[in-house]
């Protein structure tokens, strides 16, 4: 899809074919973590856009190869609680070379599951290292479908290996989601910046 941000276009729409979809993305909101448990998007979740996009800027673990996870409520954050279908696969590759690979993770989907989906797991907290990502958010107004979402997520591990997590899915309710909390699984978010944006189409 091409984006203009700001007013940058980031892709050229003019040399796009006619078919592929362009679109603004609006800033809603920004969220620092300092050594912060959860962080928690209560508002901004509405109607207004059919498309919500989260961006993850060096996230960092408080905790060493723990993973980051979220969860989406339909009670304004009362309850993070959301029955969840999903899928993931990994692929990774060791920073002197002596390991590589790409797999599918059936201990990280969810198969109707109300647990917190994990977005990248393994996340390596030496002080170079953070995880950075995108988190997509689609109609979460909608009463009639259910929510559906993806993300592309890359950081340096844990074990001193690029990790690149791809996951997907949807939330299994016709109520409206609008709230969604961010947490390790374990420690705090020791820092790192998460931005929600909405997206106008093109």
């Amino acid at each position: 899809m091409g984006l203009i941000s700001n007013g940058t276009t980031l892709l050229d729409a003019g040399a796009l074919d006619s078919g592929i979809a362009t679109g603004t993305m609006t800033l809603l909101a920004t969220q620092t973590a300092s050594s912060s448990a959860t962080i928690n998007f209560t508002s901004g979740l509405n109607s207004t856009y059919d498309h919500y996009i989260f961006e993850f800027i060096n996230m960092h673990p408080a905790n060493d190869g723990v993973a980051l996870r979220f969860n989406m409520s339909v009670d304004s954050g009362s309850n993070y609680n959301v029955t969840k279908t999903t899928t993931l696969f990994r692929s990774i590759h060791k920073e002197d070379g002596s390991d590589s690979g790409l797999s599918y993770r059936t201990g990280e989907d969810i198969a109707n599951g109300t647990g917190f989906q994990d977005l990248h797991t393994n996340s390596g907290n030496d002080n170079d290292q953070c995880m950075v990502g995108q988190l997509s958010l689609f109609s979460p107004s909608s009463t009639t479908f259910a929510k559906h979402f993806s993300s592309r997520m890359q950081s340096a591990a844990e074990g001193d290996y690029s990790q690149e997590f791809y996951m997907a899915g949807y939330g299994n309710t016709t109520s409206a989601v609008n709230a969604v909390q961010f947490k390790f699984a374990s420690g705090n978010i020791d820092s790192g910046t998460i931005k929600l944006y909405g997206v106008h189409p093109g």
